[in-house]
């Protein structure tokens, strides 16, 4: 006859199932007491089995029958999969854990294909641990590989078990995925903000004191001061690298309605802030977007290379700002940071900065960027990013800058708050720069990363054989001191580096 069998009865026969030919058709009801976590595990697990128990008959068994039938299950060659280590907590005596942890778990789960899911105190990462792994740096499991010995299928299953090709596919599958994550976020965003129009236009003009112009929106741009400046890139270039005028005015080209005009306007890359670096001086000080710094040491700044001129020459030493904000004009001091900039070709260059940049006189128009081209730059932007890493630890490592510029826990934590105060773009673009450098740290050749796994792969499929189990207890109990010690130092960097 058809019953309705209660999850409990459901698990244990999907698991006799796969094992005990004889307990095929058989449900088992009893009044076993089970704890309400052990009951909830049990509920996760619901799908385990594969819906084989529709027609059934209903036997009694007492909890110790139960017990008997699950003792003769785990000593069982598994047909299927093993069972114990998906199962804990859910029958009275011990069994080994499917997932480990870094400090105390705060939250943990199981999904209905048997995955441990948790959430653990320590903030330094994660780690994954596969069917067959003895640990988090994934030793073998000795008792696991012998009671798979004999099953092909089941041995197949397992971490250790499948072949170096799939083994190598799985480790570098998390790396690789967080550069996909990265270059899915940067499209996205991408497609989302647009690009400035070719040729520019007006989009909204931007207030500034004490000026007015003669520009509106919907203004094509010809050219500036008599050159042709249609492009976005090549208008902006010339305003950044072009010492402005006295009186900050410039000539513009426009067209209008369809009409070749010429019209003044303000200087198009006025000292006027678009972004603010986190952690920066600006920052420190209490800049904001939008902001207008009109003099600093009581001498008038009229463009944003006045601006950057005067602090890459302030030497480090305080500097008195007059900033214009929403027609106010307020007085700020703030201290120059030394920061170590990539530059074209390769290297760095050290310079003074108060991480301010810069931002037009209006907004530009935008228009959709195609498909391609979003994603053509963003995978750029992943390699750009890995390649100033590297380029950047490099440079650390030979003493050539700072190794301040590593960050740890804190500094990301507080990276993030910044950028998510300047918007949900800017905040998700930094989640892909983040992933990008998890994905690129995790493939370094250090022993309990991804990247020793591969190194370890490598050396297999170059000597057939695998490293011995002391060779890797030690490798591993290396790298993971490594490791630590980088957490450890890029602490100590979020806590006395200026």
């Amino acid at each position: 006859m058809t019953i309705k069998h209660h999850l409990n009865e459901k698990l244990l026969m999907s698991y006799a199932a796969g094992i005990l030919p004889e307990a095929f058709n058989l449900v088992v009801a009893t009044q076993m007491s089970i704890s309400d976590e052990a009951r909830a595990r049990l509920a996760s697990y619901e799908a385990i089995g594969g819906g084989i128990l529709e027609e059934t008959e209903k036997v009694e068994m007492s909890p110790n029958a139960l017990q008997d039938v699950f003792n003769k299950i785990k000593s069982a060659k598994i047909k299927k999969f093993n069972a114990p280590k998906m199962v804990e907590g859910v029958f009275p005596e011990p069994l080994k854990k499917y997932a480990g942890r870094f400090g105390p778990v705060l939250y943990s789960r199981f999904d209905k294909r048997g995955t441990k899911w948790q959430i653990a105190a320590l903030p330094f990462g994660g780690y994954v641990k596969f069917a067959g792994d003895a640990n988090a740096a994934s030793g073998v499991d000795g008792e696991a590989r012998a009671e798979v010995a004999d099953d092909s299928v089941a041995r197949r299953a397992t971490m250790h078990g499948a072949p170096l090709w799939a083994r190598a596919l799985t480790v570098a599958a998390g790396p690789v995925f967080n550069f996909v994550f990265s270059i899915i976020i940067f499209f996205g965003v991408m497609v989302y903000a647009g690009q400035p129009s070719d040729p520019l236009t007006v989009a909204s003009l931007k207030a500034l004191p004490g000026q007015e112009t003669q520009l509106r929106e919907g203004d094509r741009f010809l050219g500036i001061e008599g050159q042709e400046y249609a492009v976005f890139e090549d208008a902006v270039s010339w305003a950044l690298t072009t010492s402005p005028p006295s009186d900050g005015i410039l000539n513009y080209d426009i067209e209008r309605d369809g009409e070749s005009l010429s019209v003044t306007g303000p200087f198009l890359a006025p000292a006027r802030i678009g972004n603010i670096v986190p952690q920066s001086a600006a920052s420190d000080a209490g800049l904001r977007r939008g902001d207008v710094i009109t003099h600093i040491n009581g001498d008038a700044i009229v463009a944003f290379l006045d601006m950057k001129n005067t602090v890459e020459s302030s030497n480090g030493a305080d500097l008195d700002l007059s900033v214009w904000r929403d027609g106010n004009v307020e007085q700020l001091v703030l201290t120059p940071k030394r920061v170590d900039e990539p530059v074209p070709g390769g290297g760095f260059s050290t310079q003074w900065r108060i991480g301010i940049m810069n931002g037009l006189a209006f907004e530009p128009a935008t228009e959709t960027v195609p498909f391609f081209t979003a994603l053509t730059r963003s995978v750029r932007q992943v390699g750009r990013i890995i390649e100033g890493s590297i380029s950047g630890l490099g440079h650390m490592i030979t003493g050539a800058i700072s190794t301040c510029n590593l960050s740890g826990p804190i500094g990301i934590a507080q990276t993030s708050g910044a950028m998510a105060s300047q918007g949900a773009q800017s905040f998700i673009w930094f989640i892909a720069v983040l992933s990008t450098a998890v994905g690129l740290l995790n493939l370094f050749p250090v022993p309990a990363l991804d990247g020793g796994h591969l190194v370890f792969y490598a050396y297999e499929a170059a000597t057939k054989r695998p490293p011995s189990d002391s060779a890797l207890r030690i490798l591993m109990g290396i790298g993971l001191a490594m490791v630590l010690t980088l957490m450890v130092f890029a602490l100590g960097n979020d806590l006395f580096c200026p």
